[in-house]
């Protein structure tokens, strides 16, 4: 399919969405838009699989018969169906009965049944319980198909479903529908509910344009990035992941088969669903990423609690977009805690750098992080400028990149990127003020495709360019700007004034003067013919 296509897919399913959810919260109607989509795609891909499993034993049928071939299979093998089950769970993890299979729904839902919404809820609940990983456990958790803002009543809730049901499969039907296509899908739909979402939207989706610029840093060589692309990456982490779609641009940078393990961790558990959905969706092995849900800022995640420092998870790479300025709770054990203790607790009133630390602390020696952040972290005192000053003066701030205000759905402010490295070569840091190089938009500015690698070429040659990028000694920064990284104290975008030469304004001053009395003259001859007093 093309991407033309791909577009054209994401924009009719927006459609079906926008008319579709009515009064219903953009959020909440998101929710159960994403579940039946990716419930198609399971149900696609389980097919297939049997198809596969089964061979020349898969029932053809003709058009006119609207059962699943699974269907008519388990009826004519009943004794055989635990056996094919049981392989199917060993080779794609999870098992959907024929009736709860999207094709049967669909048409339950053409049919008008009364009895959609009790399969459908029957059917979340098989796959989660009869799935071979804890991948696929509390997928459909956050579905409520009891909710009244489907309707009042059990029938008023289900004919809701059909009609949902029934358009986002007439909506499918002109389209291939394989994985990478749903998911592009997916991803489309995604950010149109984020478009409506306001500051919700801050919560699980990065935009694409700057999902692009920290995947593109992260995949360069970490230590020498005018040299290219890594070939390889064991592991990458997004512990703010939201619904994935930053670790997945990691991935699409890398190819298929270019990380070894994506992990992800999402407080959020609505989003978190969202994002194994979606790591799935676009065809992602279950065995291939871990998403974890929990808090990081108290390191919930027990695998990363590993004490024993050789046992410790190490990532090659790590990416964030975090909550800014998130308000948490330090505490005397935190203070303790080995992500923070060398540089101290990040204040109560904002998190920011209790997230960089949290991610720097997992990050390989020779390993690269970016991550988005408020342009408060460059430049506020106290604590903040504690732990700025120490990760500056131990060499590990390699890049402060500036962007554009109003990018976000979720705020207007302009954000900043910043790149860190245990060990890096140069001696410098680089500043890169891109906060004019946009494209304006009706509701949020846009990052064209020439913006975006302006600033990936200017980092991967540290470029230096008058009024966009400058590479600074920390002995500047500390003896000029006492560690401040304010970017407009490096690299300020203001033209420079003309200079102005008063011998050429004082020559032309006198030109005019004699200009003014010559005609002042010749005016007064006029006066004087016509018998009217000379002017003075």
């Amino acid at each position: 399919m093309t991407e033309t296509d791909k577009q054209k897919l994401g924009k009719t399913l927006w459609a079906i969405a926008d008319q579709l959810r009515g009064a219903m919260n953009a959020d909440d109607f998101r929710d159960y838009m994403l579940a039946f989509l990716f419930l198609r795609y399971l149900s696609d891909n389980f097919e297939s699989a049997v198809q596969k499993e089964l061979g020349p034993d898969y029932p053809t049928l003709p058009a006119s018969d609207r059962r699943t071939p699974l269907a008519v299979w388990y009826a004519q093998n009943p004794d055989d169906t635990g056996q094919l089950e049981k392989q199917l769970r060993r080779k794609v993890h999870y098992v959907i009965r024929p009736e709860y299979l999207w094709t049967s729904l669909a048409e339950m839902a053409r049919t008008q049944s009364a009895e959609l919404l009790t399969t459908l809820q029957k059917g979340f609940d098989y796959i989660e319980s009869e799935s071979f990983t804890s991948t696929f456990r509390g997928l459909f958790s956050e579905i409520n198909l009891a909710s009244d803002k489907l309707g009042r009543t059990y029938a008023e809730r289900n004919a809701q479903l059909c009609k949902i049901i029934n358009e986002i499969a007439k909506g499918l039907a002109d389209f291939s529908t394989n994985s990478d296509t749903l998911g592009d899908a997916y991803e489309y739909l995604i950010g149109q509910f984020a478009a409506g979402s306001g500051k919700k939207a801050g919560e699980f989706y990065t935009p694409q344009r700057i999902s692009d610029i920290l995947s593109a840093i992260v995949t360069l060589d970490s230590q020498a990035p005018k040299t290219g692309q890594r070939v390889h990456l064991d592991s990458v982490l997004d512990f703010a992941c939201g619904s994935g779609s930053l670790l997945l641009n990691v991935r699409h940078r890398m190819g298929p088969h270019g990380i070894g393990k994506i992990a992800g961790q999402e407080k959020n558990i609505t989003t978190y669903n969202l994002a194994r959905m979606n790591m799935l969706l676009h065809g992602v092995k279950d065995s291939e990423f871990d998403i974890f849900h929990g808090d990081t800022l108290t390191n919930d995640w027990e695998w990363l609690r590993e004490t024993n420092p050789a046992k410790t998870p190490k990532f090659d790479a790590v990416v964030a977009n975090p909550p800014f300025s998130y308000r948490w709770e330090p505490t005397d054990a935190l203070a303790e805690d080995v992500r923070f203790k060398n540089h101290g607790l990040a204040p109560k009133s904002a998190a920011d750098f209790a997230f960089l630390l949290h991610g720097f602390h997992y990050l390989k020696q020779d390993g690269v992080m970016a991550i988005i952040l408020p342009h408060g972290v460059l430049f506020r005192g106290g604590a903040e400028a504690r732990i700025r000053t120490k990760l500056l003066k131990d060499g590990h701030i390699d890049t402060v990149i500036g962007l554009p205000a109003n990018l976000f759905f979720s705020t207007g402010i302009p954000v900043c990127i910043l790149v860190l490295k245990k060990c890096k070569k140069p001696d410098d840091v680089l500043f890169i003020n891109a906060a004019e190089h946009y494209e304006k938009g009706k509701r949020q500015n846009q990052l064209l495709p020439k913006h975006i690698e302006k600033i990936i070429d200017t980092y991967q040659h540290r470029k230096e360019e008058i009024r966009y990028s400058r590479r600074v000694s920390l002995e500047i920064i500390e003896k000029e700007h006492d560690f401040n990284l304010n970017i407009s104290r490096y690299v300020s975008t203001a033209e420079a004034e003309e200079g102005i030469d008063l011998g050429v304004v004082h020559r032309e001053l006198v030109t005019l003067e004699e200009k003014i009395e010559a005609d002042t003259r010749k005016h007064n001859e006029f006066l004087k013919e016509l018998g009217l007093p000379p002017l003075p």
